[in-house]
């Protein structure tokens, strides 16, 4: 039980130090943001409670595939806001454009018999 504690305070810190460091610093915060650490977490936490690396190397090479669609919402969510569009309806856009790409990115997965 305190395996879940320890991942979720350790998960909820980054999180907020994210935030609160996007606060001082826009670029600070996006360099925290864009460094991999909820991948890395999620790695080690695989790690350590399966020891299969076999799961470990799967979960990796399925991030890879499905960053790709989900850069959709960085593309389409500031270009919403700085025409200004509302933040929530760009953000509700911008979400369902990223759902769409994720769809997009399944199917096309599927034609090339890629296995997530």
């Amino acid at each position: 039980m305190w395996q879940y504690a320890l991942k979720i305070i350790l998960s909820a810190t980054l999180l907020v130090a994210i935030s609160e460091l996007a606060k001082r610093s826009s670029f600070l915060g996006a360099a925290l943001a864009s460094i991999p650490l909820t991948s890395l977490l999620a790695f080690v936490w695989l790690y350590l409670d399966s020891g299969d690396v076999e799961k470990v190397a799967a979960l990796s090479q399925g991030i890879f595939w499905l960053v790709l669609p989900s850069l959709a919402l960085f593309i389409v969510l500031p270009l919403l806001l700085r025409v200004g569009v509302n933040f929530w309806l760009s953000l509700t856009a911008a979400c369902i454009v990223t759902a769409l790409a994720y769809f997009g990115m399944v199917k096309c997965l599927e034609w090339f018999d890629v296995q997530l």
